[in-house]
């Protein structure tokens, strides 16, 4: 394939990751978590669930589904939806929070180079990152890869370091975005194929062929996939978690030029003009739509 071919298959620089939904089983206990714990606010009430999120920005739609079974660990599915934070002190001042709410649904942190990170579980037990990006111009690129690590990161240093009573008081009007969504998948080389080959990503890093991260625009990754739990594992089932990941481009034409691609590779997708909604190969939700 000639390089222009390429580019024009590749989804646009400048998408952002949107809502990510999740099919809940208890919306009281769910609603009360993400929003006392990471301060999140009731955007709208539709859908049959709430939107929460920061200002009017949409972050996680809870939809209740009470009755569906839990999925297991071994699954495909969500791994992390990551919410990225504009400065250290906002990111420290919702870990507090959240460690504060509930200390057992912390579990890790870590430096990763070109971001520092902060991992919880939520009651349901669909993974958290809590995270803020190193300027673009500290990361390293090396053949089309960027560097990342996990490093170690003392969280009460972290917030000793960046904590401030401004950050606390403010927290909850401070933004936020959701900056990548992480699955859990039955192998890479699929994955590889459907995100870019077929969606139009663009790889920036691997790891010992058990995770893979792409992303468009040369940021870090706006997904990634991995194998650590869920080796093997073929589609999902109807299950609590994860429901939709809302993946934004800029136009209509970027939207249908997705289309084109996904028939071109026999892939199903409900498609109008400002919108696509079609499933990965483990059946994971995702809708691309027109901003």
């Amino acid at each position: 394939m000639n390089l222009q071919a390429r580019h024009q298959d590749l989804l646009p620089a400048n998408l952002s990751m949107g809502t990510v939904m999740l099919k809940v089983g208890d919306m009281n206990k769910m609603s009360t978590y993400y929003q006392q714990a990471l301060g999140l606010d009731v955007v709208a009430e539709a859908d049959g669930g709430l939107y929460l999120g920061r200002g009017s920005t949409p972050l996680i739609h809870l939809a209740p589904a009470a009755g569906l079974p839990v999925a297991s660990r071994g699954d495909a599915g969500l791994f992390h939806t990551a919410l990225l934070f504009e400065d250290q002190a906002s990111l420290a001042a919702t870990v507090a929070s959240a460690v504060q709410y509930d200390p057992r649904g912390f579990v890790g942190s870590a430096d990763h180079l070109v971001s520092e990170a902060f991992y919880f579980t939520d009651p349901e037990g669909n993974g958290i990152e809590l995270y803020y990006d190193r300027p673009r111009d500290t990361w390293r690129w090396e053949n089309g890869t960027v560097a990342m690590a996990s490093n170690y990161l003392g969280p009460q240093e972290y917030l000793n370091s960046h904590l401030t009573e401004a950050s606390v008081t403010g927290r909850r009007q401070a933004g936020a975005g959701v900056g990548h969504v992480h699955l859990q998948v039955g192998d890479v080389e699929t994955a590889q194929d459907f995100y870019i080959d077929t969606l139009g990503f663009e790889k920036t890093a691997g790891w010992h062929g058990q995770a893979l991260f792409v992303s468009a625009g040369k940021y870090h990754h706006h997904m990634a996939m991995n194998v650590w739990n869920s080796a093997g594992a073929g589609p999902r089932k109807n299950t609590l978690g994860l429901g939709e990941v809302l993946i934004t481009v800029p136009d209509t034409d970027d939207v249908g030029a997705l289309g084109e691609r996904l028939a071109h590779r026999g892939i199903t997708a409900n498609h109008d003009s400002e919108e696509l909604r079609f499933e990965d190969p483990w059946r994971n939700t995702l809708r691309v739509a027109a901003a």
